[in-house]
């Protein structure tokens, strides 16, 4: 085997380590992304892991949620989240499409 040919022969293969390391280390992050963004988060129901999958919402403002949650009851609607405080339109409006009573 001559030096071009092994040459090409450690180009190919560091390429190819360097697309599958690639790859594998995209895939978990995309596919949790993915399924936080699609997943419904039921305000009456949800627990404070599933609210801080919305976008907006940290520990704090779940905490919130749920603390609204028991001491006023149910949300009636989904605009009702605005009445969390700290909790605004622009959340309301982000994550609309996930949002359910």
């Amino acid at each position: 085997m001559n030096f071009l040919s092994m040459k090409a022969l450690v180009c190919a293969l560091l390429t190819t380590l360097f697309i599958n390391s690639n790859f594998v280390s995209a895939t978990p992050t995309d596919t949790i992304e993915a399924q936080s963004t699609q997943q419904v988060v039921y305000l009456n129901k949800s627990t404070l892991d599933e609210l801080v999958t919305l976008k907006g919402i940290g520990h704090k403002k779940a905490q919130a949620i749920l603390v609204y949650r028991e001491k006023v009851g149910a949300f009636e609607t989904v605009k009702d989240i605005t009445k969390v405080k700290g909790i605004g339109e622009k959340v309301l409006v982000d994550n609309k499409e996930r949002l359910k009573i």
